[in-house]
Parts: C-alpha cells; sequence; structure tokens
C-alpha cells in the first residue's frame, strides 16, 4: 500500500504581517489546517523570506499539534481505552 500526504502551505503579506496557511493534502490525508501569523518590526529591514519562515514553522508547529491530538482520539476511538494506557 502506498500513501502519499503532501503539506501545502501559501502566503499572505501586506508588508509588516506575513500570514501562513498550512494544510495537509492527499487522498486519504485528515482534513487539518493551521494559520500562523509573523510580525516585522519597524525596525528591521524588510525581508519577505524571513517573515515567511517564521510564519511557516508558527504554522507547521500548530499543524503537526492538531495532527498529534487527532491521531490520539483515533487511538481511543479504535481500542476504546484512553490514549495514555496504549503509549
Amino acid at each position: 500500500m502506498h500513501n502519499q500526504w503532501k503539506v501545502e502551505l501559501s502566503f499572505e503579506e501586506d508588508g509588516t504581517v506575513t500570514a501562513c496557511e498550512a494544510r495537509l493534502v492527499g487522498v486519504r490525508a485528515p482534513s487539518l489546517n493551521a494559520h500562523a501569523e509573523s510580525v516585522r518590526s519597524a525596525a528591521d529591514r524588510p525581508a519577505n523570506r524571513i517573515g515567511e519562515e517564521v510564519a511557516a514553522s508558527r504554522a507547521l508547529d500548530t499543524l503537526s499539534r492538531k495532527l498529534h491530538a487527532q491521531a490520539h482520539g483515533d487511538v481511543e476511538d479504535a481500542s476504546l481505552r484512553p490514549d495514555y494506557l496504549i503509549y
């Protein structure tokens, strides 16, 4: 069996705030997404790439936490016992 998930990142920037939307994409991928932002200080020079990196890392962290929480719930549902007894 072969299954593939991809993470899709999209960005919007207004010169100060960089927003990132991260979502799992794939035929059997869970329908999860996450949003995060980074804010450029007025004292910093403009560097879109840095804002994207920070916003992306935050969105991916949130996405990872959501996926972990969903997996815990799925384990509990499948085993009919709390996940702390399984891990």
